[in-house]
C-alpha cells in the first residue's frame, strides 16, 4: 500500500477548498463603487468609471459595459445598478438574477463622447477573444485611440497576441498613447515604434513634438525624442507617398484593361474594314445591360447559383453583342465601304437609336448590377486595398487578349482576317469570301466589345450612356497603337490608363484628357502609323 506524505496530504486539502470556495463564489463580483459611478449624472465620473473597468480587463464588466452601451443598465432609487434585458433583471456587481424587476427604474443615459470611451473599452476586451479576425477587428478599432487606460490592456493583450499584424497594430496603438508619457524615454521608444507605420495619420501623434510655442521653444524638450520624430516623419512620407503611387499604378492598369477590352474590338473592325464605327461604344452598353438581365434570370429561376452570375454573362453578353454588330454590318455598313463619311455618320445615328432603344426597354435611370460575394472587398497591403473586382478584370482582360491573339494567330479565320487586312484584293484572288469575313470580323469585334460591358458592369453604373464614356478613348487608343495590332492595342491602352491616374491628382480629369489629346496628335504626325504599323506588299506599295 502506497503512502501519502504529510505535504502532499496538505497541497491536496488546499486545492479542495479552493475549489469549493470558487464553486460557491458568485460568478463575478466587480467594484460597487466603479460600477455606481456610471449611473451618475456627469459624464466625467462615467468616463472614469469606463475607464476603470477597462484598465481591470475583469471578463466581468464585458456585459455591464455592453448593457450601458445598448441601453439596458439601469439604476433603482436607492442606487443600485441592474441590467435589464429580456424582462431579467440582473445586478451589474455580482450578475445575480433578481425574483422580479424592482419597480421605478431609471435607464442610464450616454453621450457621443461616452460612447466613444465605450466602443475603445469593447474592443479592448475583444483582444482576447479566441477568433484572430475578432482580434484583428478589436486591434483595428483601436486604431487612433491616446486613452491611457488602454493601457493595461494592450500590454496583458500583447503578452499573449502572437499574429504579427495584430501585434503590429497594437504595438503602434500603444506608441500612440505612449508618445505623451512624462518619460522621455518612453517617448522616445514610442517615436522609433511610430515611425515603422506608413499610415498618414500616425504623423498627426508626431508632429506636435516639433511645434514651437509663442516664445519660440520646442513643445517637446527632448532633443533626442524630437531628432527621432523628424526621422519618423520622413520616413511615413516616404511610405504614404510609395503607396499612394502604387495604388495609382494599380488604377492605372485596372483603367488600362477597360481600355483594352473596350478597344480590341475596334481594332480589328477598324483595321480590317476601315469603317469608324460610332456605335462600338454601344456594343459595349448591350453587353453591360445582357449582364444585368442574366442576373435578374439567375435570380429568379438559380437563386442558389447566383453568386456565379458574371461567368454565365460572359457567353451571353458575347452572343448578343456579336448578333447585333452582325446584323449592324449586313443591314448598313457593308452599302457603305469606302465611304468613311457616310459610315461615321450613319453609324453615329444607329447609336443614338440603339440609346433610345434601352431607354425605352430598361429605362432611362441605371440599373443596379450587383457585385457577388468573391467579387467584393480587397487585398490589403499596407493602407493601400486591391479591390478584387478589379483585379478580376485584369485577370479577364489577360484571357481575352490571349484567346484574341490564339483566334487570329493559329486559325483559319484568323488567317483569313490578316489576309483580308493586308491585302483585301489578293485575298480575294485567292478565293477568301472576303464579305464573309467582314461580317464574322464585325461581329467578333462587336463581342469583345460586349466583354468589356461585362467588366464594367461589375466596377460602374449601368445605364444607357455608358458607352458614350470609353468611344473616344477607345478610338485614341487604337490610332495610338497602331490600326488593327493586338500589341499595339495593348500598349497603347497600358500607356493611355497609367498616365491618366499618375496625372490627374496634380492637374485634375479634364486637363488629363486635353493634354493626352494633345500628345497623341504630336505623336501621330510624327509617326501615322501608330506604335506598331501593319506589314504587306500592299501597304507598302
Amino acid at each position: 500500500m502506497t503512502r501519502v506524505s504529510t505535504s502532499a496530504l496538505r497541497r491536496l486539502t488546499t486545492s479542495l477548498l479552493a475549489l469549493l470556495l470558487l464553486a460557491n463564489a458568485p460568478a463575478h463580483a466587480l467594484d460597487a463603487e466603479v460600477v455606481k459611478k456610471l449611473a451618475a449624472e456627469d459624464t466625467a465620473p462615467k468616463l472614469e468609471a469606463i475607464n476603470a473597468l477597462a484598465r481591470a480587463a475583469d471578463p466581468g464588466a464585458l456585459p455591464v459595459l455592453e448593457a450601458l452601451r445598448d441601453g439596458n443598465l439601469n439604476v433603482t432609487p436607492d442606487g443600485r445598478v441592474l441590467i435589464l434585458a429580456d424582462g431579467v433583471a440582473k445586478d451589474a456587481v455580482t450578475g445575480e438574477a433578481l425574483a422580479q424587476v424592482p419597480p421605478g427604474l431609471e435607464a442610464v443615459g450616454i453621450n457621443n463622447r461616452l460612447r466613444s470611451a465605450l466602443d475603445s473599452a469593447l474592443s479592448a476586451f475583444a483582444l482576447f477573444s479566441s477568433d484572430r479576425e475578432k482580434r484583428l477587428q478589436a486591434a483595428r478599432g483601436m486604431e487612433g485611440s491616446t486613452s491611457v487606460s488602454l493601457l493595461p490592456m494592450l500590454n496583458k493583450a500583447l503578452e499573449k497576441e502572437t499574429d504579427p499584424k495584430i501585434r503590429s497594430i497594437l504595438e503602434q496603438t500603444r506608441a500612440g498613447i505612449n508618445v505623451a508619457d512624462r518619460d522621455p524615454r518612453v517617448r522616445l521608444e514610442a517615436v522609433k515604434v511610430l515611425g515603422q507605420s506608413d499610415q498618414q495619420r500616425t504623423k498627426l501623434l508626431l508632429l506636435p513634438l516639433l511645434e514651437k510655442d509663442a516664445s519660440g521653444q520646442f513643445a517637446e524638450s527632448d532633443a533626442s525624442v524630437r531628432q527621432a520624430a523628424d526621422l519618423a516623419i520622413t520616413a511615413i512620407n516616404r511610405r504614404v507617398a510609395l503607396s499612394d503611387y502604387s495604388g495609382r499604378l494599380f488604377a492605372g492598369v485596372s483603367l488600362a484593361s477597360i481600355l483594352m477590352l473596350a478597344a480590341l474590338g475596334l481594332a480589328i473592325t477598324y483595321g480590317l474594314l476601315g469603317v469608324i464605327n460610332m456605335a462600338h461604344g454601344e456594343m459595349i452598353m448591350i453587353g453591360a445591360y445582357a449582364t444585368y438581365v442574366t442576373q435578374q434570370v439567375v435570380r429568379t429561376h438559380l437563386p442558389g447559383l447566383l453568386e456565379w452570375y458574371p461567368l454565365a454573362a460572359i457567353p451571353v453578353a458575347f452572343i448578343a453583342s456579336a448578333l447585333v454588330g452582325m446584323a449592324l454590318e449586313r443591314s448598313v455598313i457593308r452599302w457603305l465601304y469606302g465611304r468613311p463619311l457616310e459610315t461615321l455618320l450613319a453609324t453615329w445615328g444607329i447609336s443614338l437609336f440603339l440609346i433610345q432603344l434601352v431607354r425605352q426597354i430598361f429605362g432611362p435611370q441605371n440599373v443596379e448590377v450587383a457585385n457577388p460575394a468573391w467579387l467584393s472587398g480587397g487585398i490589403e497591403l499596407a493602407n493601400l486595398t486591391l479591390p478584387y473586382s478589379r483585379i478580376a478584370i485584369i485577370g479577364f482582360a489577360a484571357i481575352v487578349l490571349l484567346l484574341m491573339w490564339l483566334l487570329l494567330a493559329r486559325t483559319r479565320l484568323g488567317l483569313f482576317v490578316r489576309g483580308v487586312t493586308q491585302n483585301r484584293a489578293m485575298a480575294s484572288c485567292m478565293g477568301v469570301n472576303t464579305g464573309r469575313v467582314d461580317l464574322l470580323a464585325f461581329g467578333l469585334g462587336s463581342g469583345v466589345a460586349g466583354l468589356a460591358g461585362v467588366a464594367l458592369s461589375q466596377v460602374g453604373n449601368v445605364g444607357p450612356d455608358l458607352g458614350q464614356s470609353y468611344i473616344i478613348d477607345s478610338f485614341m487608343v487604337v490610332v495610338l497603337g497602331g490600326v488593327g495590332q493586338l500589341a499595339g492595342t495593348m500598349y497603347a491602352a497600358l500607356g493611355l490608363g497609367v498616365a491618366s491616374k499618375l496625372m490627374e491628382p496634380y492637374i485634375g480629369a479634364v486637363p488629363t484628357k486635353i493634354l493626352i489629346l494633345v500628345l497623341i496628335i504630336a505623336f501621330i504626325q510624327r509617326r501615322p502609323q501608330g506604335l506598331f504599323a501593319l506589314k504587306g506588299r500592299a501597304l507598302e506599295a
